[in-house]
């Protein structure tokens, strides 16, 4: 058997903290799978982009980001410019695992360090706004918000549900705002918008029916426009997404490209994968087939 060195990359906090208790079995797991592990602690906002880069430079044969999809995000920045980008294993131990459940990659840590095992790898696409990069989820407006509004210690607390009475209180401020998109494939759009997300997969916010056609392969986002409409508006509609039914609705626009270039005259904050990505104006371009994430071959593993 070869020995493979890896790199675990795992936020401390993540998931009520269940990493600093599993810790020690995962990395057994791993060895016994003839993975050599070593571990980083991150410390503080930005330290996993430092570690993921120093790990690529020192000729890891794998990285593996450990925690949510925060985690994920920053591991993902401090690869996507390498000119050898080591593959990525994903231990989805946080409050939101969005990504993981895109991909399938089980919830439970000792299917998903045995999935790691196996080293199957699919190539998947990256998303660049301006100078960041995400995996998942872009998105401006102020729902989008709430995501990197919620205290990390209340999420260690109380979990998803942190994020649910943040939506709550949110809810009631929701204000249109005017934004410029502009994209090959629609021309442009110039008018009062809730929201838009620029969506990679198919999981978004717990929602797995948001983008229903997208794939993480296909070198297209799948951009979802939410219109101008009053609060019932909206709860009607979050309900159609429940269901996939929403793409249709007078209030939706949708649609896939490349690339998006989106500006606006008011100060609007950007989400990229759940986390604080600067402010408009950006524009949003699709890597094809950028990184290779450690997926089931079969295709058969759930999120659980």
């Amino acid at each position: 058997m070869t020995i493979k060195r890896a790199r675990l990359i795992y936020n401390p906090t993540s998931g009520r903290e269940e990493i600093k208790k599993r810790l020690p079995d995962i990395l057994q797991r791993l060895e016994r799978g003839g993975i050599e592990t070593s571990c980083h602690a991150t410390v503080s906002e930005g330290d996993a982009t430092i570690a993921a880069s120093e790990a690529a430079d020192r000729g890891f044969d794998m990285i593996i980001a450990a925690g949510g999809d925060g985690t994920l995000y920053e591991v993902i920045n401090g690869l996507a410019e390498k000119d050898v980008r080591p593959p990525l294993g994903i231990l989805p131990l946080g409050t939101t695992n969005d990504f993981a459940r895109a991909l399938g990659i089980p919830k439970h840590w000792e299917y998903a360090c045995d999935l790691i095992i196996q080293q199957y790898t699919k190539p998947i696409d990256l998303g660049r706004a301006n100078q960041r990069y995400f995996i998942n989820i872009a998105g401006g407006g102020s729902l989008t918000e709430l995501t990197y509004e919620v205290p990390s210690k209340l999420k260690t607390m109380i979990g998803q549900l942190a994020y649910y009475m943040k939506g709550l209180e949110k809810m009631t401020r929701l204000r249109p705002t005017e934004l410029r998109l502009q994209a090959k494939e629609i021309g442009e759009i110039h008018e009062e918008i809730m929201m838009f997300l620029i969506c990679n997969s198919n999981s978004v916010g717990g929602f797995e029916k948001l983008a229903p056609e997208a794939s993480l392969s296909d070198g297209l986002f799948d951009v979802v426009v939410l219109k101008k409409c009053n609060l019932g508006e909206f709860i009607r509609l979050a309900s159609l997404a429940l269901r996939g039914e929403h793409l249709h609705d007078p209030h939706v626009v949708h649609f896939q490209t490349r690339e998006l270039i989106v500006t606006t005259p008011d100060y609007v904050q950007l989400n990229l994968d759940g986390e604080y990505g600067g402010t408009l104006p950006c524009t949003f371009t699709v890597l094809p087939s950028h990184l290779n994430i450690i997926v089931d071959e079969a295709g058969n593993s759930t999120y659980k």
